[in-house]
């Protein structure tokens, strides 16, 4: 027998009118609510049927965005970036947090929640090589970030490799040879850390520098408090140091704050930079030296690409790296 709505609405504790609101995107409903009810589409396998629903276009004018966390800012200005390019072309963007668990990641492509979009957004980074066949979906998909592996969809990515070698340059340029890296992850083959670290690497080999393996410590989550308690661990260690990498912002800025309570001068002693431009990075103290990944033009280019695919076009898919910007700031340069 057909799961309905009715049967959502009475699993989740909620009205039917509640249930279609949350399916059709409308955004005045309480987290909680919208939590409950997308558990219980899952749970019960319900997929509303959109031709049914709009006979017309038999789309819904909403698009799926998957993120791995939006406490992270990267994240959640992509998000508002995104918003702004599908408003552009009307339409509605429905956001999904998936933790970089490659489970969730997962579920994203199969849970039957993906029929209520007409187009996905995805940004995995959890998946691998051997998940690719998975990313073959019925749902037009566009992949954000990472440069993973060559894959069967349209792929927007961050321009890692250049853009790293860019903020370490900058440092070499300023004398520093001895430059930290925040954030790795030990046995990373595929990913951020490994590309942005791989980077930094080859940026010293190709000036003619060693690479210090020894100033390279691991973060987790790249929240504020990991680069914080990285930073700690590098000060106790007793290596000698003139600057640091943080393979994102939210690292450098946990940097910034210990070296600051250490009584450690940035960047007379230390000089620091991140990644991600963030807004928060132009306001802290000092502003930090960080590098732009075009986060604009990839959810402008990533919208267009999806607008393309919902429309029918069949077309070679495209990997496109969006341009970056080296922004040099107090953290590196001092106050002029």
């Amino acid at each position: 027998m057909a799961v309905t709505m009715r049967d959502v609405a009475r699993r989740a504790g909620v009205s039917p009118k509640t249930v279609s609101n949350v399916m059709n995107g409308y955004p005045y409903i309480r987290a909680e609510t919208r939590t409950k009810v997308l558990a219980a589409i899952d749970a019960l396998g319900y997929q509303m049927n959109i031709s049914a629903r709009n006979l017309k276009s038999g789309r819904t004018g909403i698009i799926g965005l998957a993120v791995p966390e939006l406490s992270l800012p990267y994240f959640g200005e992509l998000a508002d970036q995104v918003i702004v390019a599908a408003d552009d072309h009307g339409l509605t963007v429905m956001i999904e947090q998936t933790g970089a668990d490659r489970d969730r990641e997962l579920t994203v492509l199969s849970r039957p929640r993906g029929h209520l979009v007409d187009g996905l957004l995805y940004s995995p980074l959890g998946l691998g090589q051997e998940d690719i066949g998975q990313l073959k979906t019925s749902t037009p998909m566009v992949l954000l970030g990472e440069r993973i592996f060559h894959s069967p969809v349209d792929h927007v990515m961050i321009d890692n490799v250049p853009g790293t070698k860019a903020a370490v340059e900058h440092l070499l340029s300023l004398g520093r040879r001895r430059i930290a890296v925040l954030g790795i992850h030990p046995g990373e083959k595929v990913g951020t850390a490994a590309i942005r670290y791989g980077a930094y690497a080859d940026a010293l080999t190709e000036h003619g520098l060693p690479v210090p393996s020894e100033l390279a410590f691991p973060a987790g989550r790249w929240h504020r408090s990991t680069g914080a308690e990285a930073t700690e661990r590098l000060l106790a260690s007793g290596l000698e140091f003139d600057a640091i990498l943080g393979l994102n912002d939210t690292l450098a800025m946990g940097a910034l704050r210990v070296l600051s309570q250490h009584g450690i001068r940035v960047p007379d002693d230390v000089a620091v930079a991140g990644f991600d431009n963030i807004d928060e990075a132009q306001y802290s103290t000092p502003s930090l030296t960080t590098v732009d990944p075009g986060r604009a033009q990839i959810a402008r280019k990533a919208v267009e690409l999806l607008v393309r695919r919902m429309a029918g076009d069949d077309s070679e898919h495209e990997e496109i790296a969006a341009p970056y910007k080296l922004h040099t700031r107090e953290s590196t340069l001092g106050i002029s």
